[in-house]
């Protein structure tokens, strides 16, 4: 399998650009620094406010782990939004990637909801859906604003939908444009199949896949597999050798191992790319970073600038968060 391995990952360089070029350019940003998991970091932006006499607190409740350019990236365009203020940062990292058992995250939806309420801060930027699932979603209808990025699910799924405090962007996977750049580099697809671990924010992202199955062009959407541990995953990948033409990842961080722990993306991703031959595609850069072969992607930076974008109208300008409609990428 290494001579597939290299002709893999010999493309994905190629298969990113086409990529970027079919819907938009992925910014890069320098990673912020966080601890490891669960414990709270704090930064401040550089002075030279414009209005040095205000100064705002932000809570930033991830719902993973840093460093990690996903996160990172989202951290780093809402900072940039808010370039020219002057605002104290705290960090909280749910870490729900590497642990998700029910202690764990009973635990880190408490630390995060008390750290709310000690720290008082003047705005709750939450990313990603597992921050809103266990613990953001808690803080709809209260006074304190709510912004938030990079959500799949359907913002009514956290009673987000007309309440005053929230607004945020809703990230949402390129599949057509996705499969349209695979055929384009390997012609020869006719049948796909999709894959994912059973993480709650794929429910809805796989009824927009299905949804959209007619407008694939030459293509044939075969099935859907949703798979709990990584065994299934080895046996799924291998058998659909001989089913499809090429597969498509959805999530990949939740697959257990025979002691019910997540196996890390990186494994998984290894594994694939030394034990598939099937052309391969998914919806975000970093995958392809790790072997994955083509991706139109949405972009961690622009969600995150657009979330900055609305929290600097609320802290600076007073506005209610219920002014701004919910946006999509």
């Amino acid at each position: 399998m290494h001579g597939i391995a290299a002709r893999r990952i010999l493309i994905v360089v190629a298969a990113v650009v086409l990529a970027a070029a079919l819907l938009a350019v992925v910014i890069s940003a320098t990673s912020t620094s966080s601890p490891s998991s669960n414990e709270v970091t704090l930064t401040s932006k550089p002075s030279g406010s414009t209005q040095p006499h205000r100064s705002f607190k932000v809570l930033h409740i991830m719902s993973y782990h840093s460093p990690w350019e996903w996160t990172d990236n989202q951290l780093a365009g809402f900072q940039s939004a808010l370039g020219g203020l002057n605002v104290e940062y705290k960090v909280f990292e749910m870490n729900t990637k590497r642990n998700n058992s029910p202690e764990w995250l009973e635990k880190a939806r408490q630390q995060a909801l008390g750290l709310v309420d000690q720290w008082k801060p003047d705005l709750v930027f939450s990313s990603d859906d597992d921050a809103q699932i266990y613990a953001c979603r808690y803080l709809a209808g209260k006074s304190i604003p709510l912004v938030f990025s990079g959500v799949n699910a359907d913002p009514a799924d956290y009673g987000y939908v007309g309440k005053d405090n929230v607004t945020g962007v809703l990230e949402r996977e390129h599949f057509v444009q996705s499969v349209s750049l695979l055929k384009r580099l390997v012609p020869g697809v006719k049948k796909i199949a999709v894959v994912s671990d059973t993480g709650a924010m794929w429910k809805k992202a796989l009824e927009r896949i299905d949804e959209s199955r007619d407008q694939l062009e030459g293509v044939e959407l075969v099935k859907c597999e949703v798979l709990k541990t990584y065994a299934e995953y080895k046996s799924t990948i291998l058998r659909l050798q001989d089913e499809v033409d090429a597969v498509g990842f959805l999530g990949v961080f939740e697959f257990t191992d025979e002691d019910g722990k997540n196996v890390r993306q990186e494994e998984v991703m290894k594994w694939t790319l030394e034990n598939s031959s099937l052309p391969d595609f998914t919806f975000w850069e970093d995958r392809a970073h790790k072997g994955t072969l083509c991706t139109v992607t949405a972009s961690a930076y622009e969600q995150g600038h657009d979330a900055g974008r609305l929290a600097r109208a609320i802290l600076e300008n007073g506005a209610s968060p219920s002014q701004f409609p919910m946006r999509r990428h």
